[in-house]
């Protein structure tokens, strides 16, 4: 039998509603306010959990890296546009607040060991790996040492790397999702059969992260048996960042989310039978063969 994972208070499995996780990422710009927008727009939308990026930017980029001319948002270098798209302390702690009283879930992909601990300081219910960094060992371990559930994504990963960081977390308390690191994909590289493939390969519940446009792969994941998906979503694909036209509006999220509710129902159980509905359009339509002698 398939695992299953406990995430605050939902299942995430094969007999359970696919646990769908709005990501806002970077896309709040360094704003607590566009931040609460986004939430509100998850909330309406009936996802599952928020979910954002925490970086430690002196720890994750070399002086050199920060020092790149780079004209941006927030200023003229890179250092400048990475501290801009970092949340403080007071941020979070205003978000783990009203994160509470929406009554939904968040939680972060870290890129670093500090950040972690700046993370777990709020008593997430689990915690995001990226793909990243799916080949750093003491990261990986770093993770797991906190005892929570872990959330794998797979993108630019070998099968053996994958395997290699899924014998260091072990298959409890794991989700493994299928994942194409490139903003936005196209199509031909999204290959939603890989989460058969995972799904043969371990026993933990498989997801789906995408970074598409439109909600087609998303539903059909959950089709190819996705215990859950996770996609960027914005206010508005026209703002500023990376990340905006990877992202779904309001509306396509709501639609997503809803068609994705729906998934399961529509598959049934695969016993055909005659329903209550089809009785009297039965007794009115059908007519026996009858052979004449």
């Amino acid at each position: 039998m398939r695992k299953e994972v406990i995430i605050g208070n939902k299942t995430v499995g094969d007999n359970s509603p696919c646990f769908i996780i709005a990501e806002i990422g970077i896309n709040h710009n360094g704003s607590v306010d566009l931040a609460k927008k986004m939430i509100d727009e998850a909330v309406m939308a009936g996802c599952d959990a928020v979910k954002f990026q925490k970086r430690t930017v002196t720890k994750v980029y070399t002086p050199e890296e920060l020092d790149v001319y780079r004209p941006n948002y927030y200023g003229s270098t890179n250092r400048d546009l990475k501290l801009g798209l970092e949340l403080s302390y007071e941020d979070y702690c205003e978000i783990d607040k009203y994160c509470k009283s929406k009554k939904i879930m968040w939680f972060a992909s870290c890129w670093d060991i500090d950040s972690v601990d700046f993370i777990e300081q709020f008593d997430v219910p689990c915690h995001k790996i990226a793909s990243a960094l799916l080949t750093n060992d003491e990261f990986l371990k770093k993770v797991k040492s906190t005892g929570k559930p872990i959330l794998l994504s797979t993108g630019m990963s070998t099968m053996e790397e994958i395997r290699h960081a899924v014998d260091i977390l072990g298959e409890d308390n794991l989700i493994i999702f299928q994942c194409t690191s490139t903003y936005p994909n196209e199509h031909k590289e999204i290959n939603l059969r890989v989460i058969e493939q995972f799904r043969k390969e371990f026993s933990c519940p498989i997801g789906y992260s995408g970074h598409e446009k439109g909600l087609l792969p998303s539903i059909l994941s959950v089709e190819l048996g996705a215990a859950s998906v996770e996609r960027h979503i914005t206010v508005d694909r026209t703002l500023w960042g990376s990340d905006q036209a990877a992202s779904l509006e309001p509306e396509g999220l709501r639609r997503m989310v809803r068609d994705i509710r729906e998934v399961k129902t529509i598959l049934g159980d695969g016993k055909k039978v005659v329903y209550d509905s089809e009785l009297p359009i039965k007794k009115k339509l059908r007519k026996d063969n009858k052979v004449s002698v």
